[in-house]
């Protein structure tokens, strides 16, 4: 910091009630920082603040800046603090009142300082800590969570939405709820600062909703401890809260490839269309394999969700059904022969006969029922629990080839919330909620990394600070009108700001009934998603639907269009998930991430970079045949549909079949791409046919000895 800033700091900090300053470095454009001093009075002071908006600490007759709870009533710290510098760049701060003394330890470094409130008096303490910050007329916020908006999850997805990316306006309880779940308690400001809270209790930020101009920041808990960095622009403030809080899990280059999966599995004596199965395999999955390798339908992964197993739930001890799925370890091999990784789907808690084992060890949490089945709730923070489940589940599972796991659960469907009960280690449930997934990934991680190297991929649909260290990410069951669609495109780039880079959605969302044309336009989106997975499709695949044409070639042709395309962005998907492994920077990027000097691009949440080379811009309207882009300033992009070159710092409208995701590449990228109206003329011819089972079994030399 600047030695006279630093000076002139010092000298404030005694005439206001808290200082908040961040890292402030000498430029050419001096601002204005300013602080109100809790409704008494309120200071200016010129200060060269290098990075954007002042951050006002703020104040009225009812709302105070800093305060905490107990016993119901808001205290709110008035007057002068005592100052004790305790090296160069730590202070304590003391306020003495009808509470008792407050105490503020403050940390300084490089662009940032941590904040930490706690009370002198140990036997007192507090719900909640608040602080209130002034929000700047124009000033953007995001992060937070996947949602779109807060309350049930469909809200994100109703008929007529208008929330974005931009949070202002919203008020969102952070506390996690099924099943679009992935949380973090991080949001940037179009002000290029950031804040973070530490720890896991919840709490609510009502980013200008109830006062047009204020920020208000509630969390439980005795302490309150969060940072306030400060940067060139919101890319630097993503990167390096990503790595504080990662870095993230690097997957192997197949999971970069398009999955697969279905609800249900059955086994069948008949493929869909009467044809004999002679499979020594699981019926569907065989049919699924044979004709997607008819129709040239790329897959390096195949995920089974539940029931896979006995029992109600399907997965009871980790077993396997073998009715279900016959010769399963066999057929794991068969499917490696093609280039394709199994997956299943687990749960964090346990049934059948590992359920009353874990009661009788003490290793399960009190948890909701479901339909009186017996189940076991894993307490993770219990490594002897960790350890027992690990080895006789994922791990068990791991040693006979299974390479993925979906982690299901975890966000509140089975989990109490209670600050009278309490985990292995002395947490209340209520603490623990929100990192409980969080030490779901990290148990499972943790089993089944020493037996499968790199070589796997963790998929849970929870998420809180931390878990991205561990595995990917899964946008849990998202309803499939053309509004759900738009809500994974906000929450894709919501969870990259978040620190979740390596996210996917079901293609075509998680249906009732399949929506035609909003699915063609989510198999284009998912092509340019970081995980690309299509399903559950109504338990049925597009040579099968449930509606007429009931061999679905429109669909089928896109789905091979995109899955072909995909294969061509496995090397450029794999190594950004590095990029962003080693320096933060997220595969889907909101236009602003990259260019926050133009307006344009805290506009339109539709349009995102994928990678460093890579401009998509989303359709998720019914019926839209054209769409207006914005093409950020300072680059040429090449349109790939027709290869027309354009200079950046402009709008242009292009034709948007419902086949067609427009997609651009910076001029000077190293990118091989096929011609992508041949590829698609290509598919659809090649899913005109309908392929003879009989005749595609016979081609596979099946070994079960």
């Amino acid at each position: 910091m600047n030695t006279n800033v630093k000076k002139s700091l010092t000298s404030l900090v005694n005439s206001l009630a808290l200082l908040f300053f961040i890292g402030f470095t000498a430029c050419s454009n001096p601002q204005k920082l300013m602080f109100l001093n809790n409704g008494e009075s309120y200071t200016t002071f010129e200060i060269e603040n290098r990075y954007g908006n002042d951050i006002l600490i703020t104040s009225a007759d009812t709302l105070g800046s800093v305060g905490f709870i107990t016993e119901g009533k808001i205290n709110w710290l008035k007057g002068t603090p005592e100052i004790k510098k305790n090296s160069e760049n730590e202070y304590t701060y003391i306020w003495k009142g009808d509470y008792g003394r407050v105490i503020l330890d403050t940390k300084e470094s490089d662009k940032e300082i941590l904040f930490n409130f706690k009370l002198a008096d140990e036997n007192v303490k507090p719900s909640a800590w608040i602080i209130n910050t002034k929000a700047e007329p124009e000033e953007y916020f995001t992060g937070i969570f996947e949602r779109v908006v807060d309350g049930p999850q469909d809200k994100s997805w109703a008929k007529g939405i208008k929330e974005g990316l931009n949070l202002r306006g919203q008020r969102i309880d952070v506390k996690l709820k099924p099943t679009v779940s992935a949380y973090a308690p991080f949001y940037i400001s179009s002000g290029n600062y950031a804040l973070f809270v530490k720890g896991t209790w919840p709490g609510v930020i009502d980013f200008c909703k109830e006062y047009e101009d204020i920020v208000q920041i509630s969390f439980e808990g005795p302490q309150f401890s969060f940072s306030l960095m400060m940067d060139e622009s919101p890319a630097e403030l993503v990167k390096r809260h990503a790595l504080e809080t990662g870095p993230s899990f690097a997957p192997p280059k197949w999971a970069f490839g398009p999955w697969r999966w279905r609800d249900e599995h059955f086994n069948n004596d008949k493929y869909y269309d009467g044809t004999k199965v002679n499979s020594p395999y699981n019926s569907q999955i065989t049919e699924e394999i044979l004709l997607m390798a008819a129709y040239d339908i790329p897959c390096t992964a195949y995920w089974i969700d539940r029931p896979w197993g006995p029992g109600v739930r399907g997965f009871d001890d980790y077993e396997i059904d073998y009715n279900r799925l016959p010769n399963f370890e066999k057929m794991i091999k068969w499917l490696d022969s093609k280039n394709i990784k199994i997956m299943l789907w687990i749960g964090p808690f346990v049934m059948g006969k590992m359920a009353d084992t874990a009661a009788a060890r003490g290793y399960e949490l009190e948890s909701n029922i479901w339909r009186n089945a017996r189940q076991a709730l894993i307490d993770f923070t219990n490594e002897e629990a960790c350890k027992w489940w690990g080895e006789n589940g994922p791990a068990k599972l791991a040693k006979i080839g299974v390479k993925g796991f979906k982690l299901d659960r975890a966000d509140g469907e089975k989990l109490l919330d209670s600050l009278n009960l309490f985990t292995s280690i002395g947490t209340s449930y209520r603490e623990n909620y929100n990192d409980y997934p969080r030490q779901y990934v990290k148990a499972t991680f943790d089993a089944v990394q020493p037996i499968l190297g790199d070589d796997f991929i963790l998929f849970p649909r929870a998420q809180y600070t931390g878990s991205a260290r561990y595995g990917g990410m899964w946008a849990g069951d998202t309803g499939n009108p053309p509004e759900g669609l738009r809500s994974v495109i906000i929450g894709a780039q919501r969870c990259a700001v978040m620190g979740y880079p390596v996210w996917g959605s079901d293609a075509g969302g998680y249906p009732k009934n399949i929506n035609r044309e909003t699915t063609k336009r989510w198999l284009g989106f998912a092509c340019f998603s970081p995980i690309m997975e299509v399903g559950p499709t109504n338990n049925r695949v597009f040579w099968d639907m449930n509606y007429e044409p009931s061999f679905d070639h429109e669909l089928l042709a896109v789905w091979r269009f995109y899955t072909k395309l995909r294969m061509h962005l496995v090397d450029y998907i794999y190594d950004h998930a590095k990029i962003a492994s080693e320096t933060g920077m997220p595969i889907i990027r909101p236009l602003f991430l990259e260019y926050p000097e133009q307006k344009e691009s805290w506009k339109d949440w539709t349009t995102y970079k994928f990678g460093n080379d890579i401009l998509v811009s989303v359709v998720w309207e019914e019926g839209k045949t054209k769409k207006k882009i914005y093409l950020p300033k300072g680059e040429i992009w090449i349109d790939q549909w027709d290869k027309k070159e354009y200079e950046g710092g402009q709008y242009i409208e292009v034709e948007t079949p419902d086949y067609k995701t427009p997609f651009f590449v910076r001029k000077g990228a190293q990118l091989q791409l096929p011609d992508l109206n041949e590829l698609y003329k290509e598919s659809v011819e090649r899913t005109k046919i309908k392929f003879d089972l009989t005749e595609l079994e016979s081609k596979e030399n099946w070994q079960l000895k």
